[in-house]
């Protein structure tokens, strides 16, 4: 019996807050004309404004036609295009090997300080403050993470190359 004490002012009332936002222009029996947010029975009732919804279609952008490349436009014959590809080739993979040492040696020294315990990381009583520890050593680990990711990043390059 409670829940329908709630329910049933909410639905009476759901009516109303949808033609709020719908004017009409009525007419009564009397001729007189009344303006209202309401369509009321006993009168010719017709909408004279109603708001919507923002729409936020955008419009697809007219594609350019595509222009031919000029006469005199330089070119590259198959030849060259091979040297660039190979030069970009050798460039990356001399790259590659000094992210996989730079990789190796940030491993190495993300394993030595998680060796060591610093005596200002120390506490009272021969604690150890784990979050000092923890805050020096994300460093190390944040610059191994960065190599990481360069050597996927120039892996990705290499296996664009033809």
């Amino acid at each position: 019996m409670t829940t329908l004490r709630f329910f049933l002012p909410a639905v009476l009332i759901l009516p109303l807050g949808v033609s709020a936002n719908t004017l009409y222009k009525c007419q009564g029996p009397d001729g007189r004309v009344t303006y209202t947010n309401q369509k009321l029975l006993q009168q010719h009732c017709e909408i004279i404004a109603q708001d919507r919804p923002v729409s936020t279609f955008t419009p697809p952008q007219a594609q350019r036609p595509r222009q031919a490349t000029p006469a005199d436009f330089p070119r590259v014959n198959d030849e060259q295009q091979k040297a660039r590809d190979n030069d970009r080739r050798a460039i990356l993979e001399k790259e590659l090997a000094v992210e996989q040492r730079n990789l190796a040696n940030a491993r190495k020294e993300l394993a030595e300080q998680e060796n060591i315990v610093l005596p200002e990381e120390r506490v009272v009583g021969g604690g150890i403050n784990l979050a000092k520890r923890e805050a020096r050593i994300q460093t190390h680990r944040d610059k191994m993470q960065l190599h990481e990711r360069n050597i996927e990043a120039i892996r990705r390059e290499l296996a664009k190359l033809k």
